[in-house]
């Protein structure tokens, strides 16, 4: 070959040379799924079941998003409502522990999971599971479908990050990497717990609580008057120093809260890591004291144990192998409360930081609860038999990477769901599943209220309705903003409807359903809002969605007993002073206002509720308490009474119904002197059963007769 040729040869490859790399890195897909979340792994599945090349890209290195880490204790409500590819992930949760090499740590006959592991006889699904048990079940599913999943891709925020069309209607053409990498597909999917693609696809989204007004809900806004769950005890001092506003704010209380009632605000509901305990000595790792831990972190739980607080400030669910998926509980716990408000609009390192701030905060939070001398002695007991699992995380110690997200972005699509939808007064016809979950809400701000004393606020917890359909215009964008993207996470919905619809075997089912959709769109040829609804609705009950509930539905809790219509004087359990007793119920009839507390039959000798009372005329008053009657109750409450003679002690059982109206029995009449403080006070020590706090009602002996 001459020099000439070789020449020409060299010119041409190495001009050629940038459009050859350039190619390979804007690789061309039908369907592109960024977060390898739950969500975005039974997309990535689904939509290779209907012939597309697919693209899965997660941030991380761990495919499964909560699911996969650490979040093992499912929660949906009714377990019926979950069909498809989320269910099959619970039937291979099943098949993986049927395999006798699954455990480890535990011989199978003795797990006892509290009836969450399979809820039915006969079920082949099952509940809970590991976290590594998890993830080796998605890498299962990618292996047997070869779906190219690309690890350690984080998009490109910036302005390049994606490209659009020039001109409407407004289409994703491609979208970048950090890295530099390009893909580019026909459709795309944002499976993100954050909603980033969305946001830079300049898709309208909304981050915070809109105002009740906002969509006519009453569970929306700021939400002081429903703090009733995981609270603080009352009376506790904000103040560095106890009674020295001049020494400044303890951490971590928000001094320009609460905000007014039902108003918007911009407020996130707290995150926390769903840590993965064990108390088996081989394979348990102690909790330590974490490098840069600072006291003034936890003066508000020592504080709040010394105010009263009894109970160990965690849930524990138990998982197979001897594991938990550790959860927050009580006032103050695993949630880092109003520490997280800048992290869906932040960038990469300022996540990372406040991702390293609430690990920090959790390690602390454990070695204080098991190591701090101002820790009653029977929690540091409790706590101190737990530590993080050496076969989980390893990488971490034990310590996931992935935070709870429990709410960052959400789209404002082309239907919204609300309040509305999960209480059935509007229902869609556009289902593409059903959401089953109790509207829940974690605090989002600690603040000082009007008597100079902390509080926590946001804490919402709704229940009492049935399943509910999900619109599919709740995964799609306006039509003007974006005819090619699919959003099964982030999805457009309130805050409080958010709060339902936001569970992992939800997620999973609405990423099938939004595969099915852009694959839909792609063979028909038209943009994911024009998509024909009835071949979609075929393909979806043909794979197995569950897209109407057709089980018992339940009646909305009937409107309890109004204080002010009952004779005497009435105390409603929202006027004692709780420690404990943070569990309330509606289902057994009937109450007073808004339901009642109970124990959970649990943590015995720890919990009681306090009413306090004075009277202007003296005199002898018949005290009566009231309570809802069920096999389950204990037989043995008991009430201790402060009055002019001294203290009586009345046992009471709560499974026999109640002599006054099925509702109020009496516990004696007593003799009380006029202005001075007396009380009523009801704990669930020794007791055998559910122990319940609704109301008291004390009335004048003579009226009582």
């Amino acid at each position: 070959m001459n020099l000439k040729i070789v020449s020409t040869f060299l010119f041409v490859f190495l001009l050629l040379k940038p459009w050859h790399a350039q190619a390979q890195q804007e690789a061309r897909y039908d369907v592109v799924i960024y977060g390898g979340t739950s969500a975005g792994v039974a997309a990535a599945v689904q939509a290779e079941r209907m012939d597309k090349r697919v693209l899965l890209i997660e941030p991380t290195q761990r495919l499964g998003g909560l699911s996969s880490g650490g979040l093992g204790q499912t929660d949906i409500g009714n377990k019926a409502a979950i069909g498809g590819i989320s269910r099959e992930f619970y039937r291979d949760v099943r098949r993986h522990y049927v395999d006798p090499s699954a455990w480890v740590w535990q011989a199978a006959d003795e797990y006892k999971s509290g009836g969450q592991s399979v809820t039915a006889a006969g079920e082949d699904t099952m509940w809970t599971f590991e976290p590594h048990g998890a993830r080796d079940i998605f890498h299962r599913w990618t292996n047997a479908y070869s779906l190219e999943v690309r690890f350690g891709q984080r998009l490109d925020r910036g302005s390049a990050g994606v490209t659009m069309t020039e001109s409407v209607p407004w289409k994703i053409v491609a979208i970048r990497m950090e890295s530099g990498e390009v893909y580019r597909g026909k459709v795309f999917l944002d499976c993100s717990y954050e909603g980033d693609l969305l946001a830079a696809a300049k898709v309208a989204y909304t981050v915070g609580r809109e105002a009740n007004a906002t969509y006519g809900e009453t569970l929306n806004g700021v939400q002081v008057a429903q703090a009733k769950h995981h609270q603080l005890m009352p009376g506790i001092d904000p103040y560095l120093e106890a009674g020295n506003p001049q020494s400044g704010m303890l951490p971590h209380i928000d001094p320009t809260g609460p905000g007014i009632d039902g108003q918007t605000d911009h407020r996130v509901q707290a995150y926390c890591f769903r840590m993965c305990l064990t108390d088996h000595p081989e394979n348990r790792i102690p909790f330590h004291k974490p490098d840069g831990y600072d006291e003034r972190w936890y003066e508000l739980l020592l504080r709040n144990f010394e105010a009263g607080e009894t109970g160990v400030p965690w849930i524990n669910s138990a998982m197979p192998n001897r594991k938990t998926d550790t959860n927050n509980r009580l006032g103050f716990s695993t949630d880092f409360i109003g520490q997280n408000y800048r992290y869906p609009e932040a960038d990469y390192a300022q996540r990372e930081r406040i991702v390293a701030q609430h690990r920090l905060y959790q390690q602390g939070l454990c070695w204080t609860l098991a190591n701090h001398p101002r820790v009653p002695a029977h929690v540091r007991r409790e706590v101190s038999r737990w530590g993080m699992c050496k076969d989980e995380f390893s990488e971490g110690d034990g310590w996931q990477d992935q935070l709870y997200i429990r709410e960052a972005r959400r789209m404002i699509g082309q239907y919204v769901m609300t309040q509305h939808n999960c209480q059935g007064r509007e229902t869609v016809e556009d289902s593409v599943g059903v959401a089953a979950y109790t509207m829940d809400s974690h605090n989002q701000q600690r603040y000082v209220n009007a008597e100079g004393h902390v509080r926590n606020e946001g804490d919402v917890q709704v229940g009492g309705f049935s399943p509910y359909p999900i619109s599919y215009r709740s995964l799609v964008p306006k039509r003007n903003e974006c005819a090619n993207l699919l959003v099964p996470v982030c999805l457009s919905a309130s805050h409080i409807a958010f709060g339902s619809i936001r569970m992992e075997p939800v997620f999973m089912v609405l990423g099938q359903s939004a595969a099915t959709a852009a694959s839909e769109a792609i063979d028909q040829g038209v943009a994911v809002q024009d998509i024909d609804p009835a071949k979609l609705r075929k393909r979806l009950l043909d794979d197995g969605q569950v897209l109407a509930w057709t089980g018992p539905r339940k009646s909305p809790p009937r409107p309890g007993l109004d204080p002010a219509k009952l004779p005497g004087v009435v105390m409603d359990e929202e006027e004692a002073t709780l420690r404990g007793f943070s569990m309330a119920g509606t289902t057994v009839y009937p109450y007073v206002r808004d339901g009642y507390r109970h124990d959970g039959n649990a943590e015995k000798g720890h919990q009681r509720a306090r009413f306090t009372f004075q009277f202007e005329q003296p005199g002898r008053y018949q005290v009566r308490v009231s309570y809802s009657t069920h096999p389950n109750r204990a037989t043995n409450v008991p009430v201790r009474v402060t009055h002019a003679d001294g203290e009586s002690t009345v046992t009471v059982n709560q499974r026999k119904v109640a002599s006054v109206d099925r509702l109020f029995e009496p516990i004696g009449t007593y003799r009380f002197e006029a202005n001075r403080e007396y009380g009523l006070t009801i704990s669930n020590e020794g007791t055998d059963g559910h122990v319940i706090v609704d109301a008291i009602q004390i009335l004048k002996s003579d009226s009582a007769e």
